[in-house]
């Protein structure tokens, strides 16, 4: 890896044909791809709503290279946003890295600070884990992975394993992307509660629903709840947008993506938002398939996955509680050096129902910034037929508010499950 922070100039915003000028004098791009740029094949490949991203490919191999622009790209520039959030990008993908392992992220080969430039390895034949699910493909470590991947980041970045000063550095590093927690406060937590400019739905069918949801006095408090849980706990440094489009995937491979989003945040977060779209995801199931009932397997197979996550995610959190606990919360002093593993043992059945709770109403307040908000997923967007996609996001509704709602009386993954269960019966039948 290489990193020439500050050295490229002035910023300016690349293209398919100015990349190979940039990058071909970098001696970690040309061993990897090659020397010379004009045997190089640039495309720009960018679907997200923030950058531009460029494969790059040569004779000796390829590389993807991933552009901050000066503003939202979905929107344009009349919502400018900072290039420095390509640096906290490159700040977390080096963290998650260390605390979940090589290969569980792309590889990061060059970083250029001034051009808000990440050069990484190119993933291939990965593809997004989203358009798998949308295409009803199930791939048999996803769980796993993805439990294992937030248990690992979560615990290793927070005041449990830490050490105190190294933690708190790392905070006031990570405090300053305020711009991208700004739209995740806004857009999340606030925006899709009222009539806000940026907002869209499924209309004239969900009219009704989405009335009747912003006029959900008890819905708007736990919204708001979250967003003071979101903005005050900083527990952990975080993925910050962890879902189904941030994850890369082949049958036996899963890298998380795009962490740009990165900051200390509460644990329950990243779990919480990523479970909430494979929830979407099995709500959004009917809307792709050709004959009645012919995606049922997909929806099990999805409800089983989100519990492998929760359990794996637990397992993995529990063991590092007992290796890795080094940290300056719930010391050993206080506990093991004193003989008493069961106190140790009760406070880590603490923390995870905290955990447990905080994520359910996490995972709510996303399922309806997901089909009320600014931006939605593909899982409901590529549904053509509206009267077929709203059919499909009014159960998620309805199963997001539960979520906010009574979070506190959801005691384990099964019953979540049957609850997504008995909401898709009811508002199918």
């Amino acid at each position: 890896m290489s990193s020439a922070a500050g050295s490229q100039g002035q910023f300016s915003a690349l293209d398919v044909g100015t990349l190979g000028k940039r990058l071909e004098n970098i001696a970690a791009i040309a061993e990897r791809v090659g020397p010379d740029s004009s045997r190089w094949t640039v495309r720009e490949v960018g679907d997200g709503n923030l950058n531009l991203v460029f494969i790059v490919e040569g004779p000796k191999g390829s590389v993807v290279a991933k552009q901050a622009l000066p503003y939202v790209r979905l929107v344009g520039e009349s919502w400018p946003l900072p290039l420095k959030r390509s640096f906290f990008e490159y700040h977390a993908l080096v963290r998650q890295e260390r605390r979940a392992g090589v290969g569980t992220v792309p590889a990061i080969h060059h970083f250029d600070e001034a051009q808000a430039l990440i050069v990484m390895e190119y993933l291939s034949p990965h593809v997004i884990l989203r358009r798998r699910l949308i295409e009803g493909v199930k791939l048999p470590k996803i769980g796993r992975d993805l439990g294992l991947f937030c248990a690992r980041t979560l615990f290793r970045g927070s005041d449990l394993c830490m050490p105190t000063r190294e933690r708190k550095q790392d905070v006031a590093l990570f405090a300053d992307n305020v711009e991208l927690c700004d739209i995740t406060e806004n857009l999340v937590f606030t925006d899709p509660y009222f009539e806000a400019e940026l907002n869209r739905h499924t209309s004239p069918q969900l009219d009704g629903i989405v009335a009747e949801l912003r006029a959900d006095r008890d819905l708007k408090v736990e919204a708001q709840r979250l967003k003071h849980l979101f903005a005050a706990k900083a527990e952990t440094l975080l993925h910050g947008d962890l879902h189904t489009g941030s994850v890369m995937v082949t049958e036996t491979d899963t890298r998380v993506i795009d962490p740009e989003f990165a900051f200390y945040g509460p644990i329950a977060f990243d779990v919480g938002m990523l479970l909430a779209n494979f929830w979407m995801s099995f709500f959004s199931q009917p809307g792709h398939e050709t004959k009645a009932g012919e995606r049922e397997d997909m929806r099990a197979w999805l409800l089983g996955v989100a519990e492998e996550i929760w359990a794996t995610f637990r397992a993995e959190f529990a063991h590092l509680w007992r290796t890795e606990r080094n940290g300056i919360l719930y010391a050993r002093s206080v506990f093991e050096d004193r003989g008493d593993s069961l106190g140790a043992e009760q406070a880590l059945n603490a923390v995870i129902s905290n955990i447990w709770t905080d994520l359910l109403g996490f995972a709510g307040v996303e399922c309806h910034r997901r089909i009320l908000g600014l931006a939605h997923n593909a899982d409901f967007e590529s549904i053509a037929d509206p009267d077929r996609r709203a059919a499909c996001e009014r159960p998620a509704l309805r199963f997001g508010r539960q979520l906010a709602v009574a979070r506190g009386s959801l005691h384990s993954i099964d019953e979540v499950n049957e609850l997504a269960r008995i909401i898709a019966r009811v508002h199918t039948a």
